[in-house]
């Protein structure tokens, strides 16, 4: 899951914040879009929280995070 900056084009900006979930392939679809999920609202409110704090630093094409 990818939170980015909002530009123009539809996932072009910066990465604010980013999570990799590790999944198996004996996970039914279900259970895959539920992991999904969870990593996605996880991902959104934690790019959320870094803007609203002022952590988000642009810097060219890409952002850097103090975290």
């Amino acid at each position: 899951a990818i939170s980015h900056t909002g530009t123009g084009d539809l996932a072009e900006g910066p990465i604010i914040e980013q999570e990799v979930e590790r999944v198996d392939a004996s996970r039914a679809v279900r259970g895959l879009l539920a992991v999904g999920a969870d990593a996605e609202r996880r991902t959104l409110a934690g790019a959320g929280r870094r803007h609203a704090e002022l952590r988000v630093l642009p810097s060219g094409r890409r952002t850097d995070s103090n975290h």
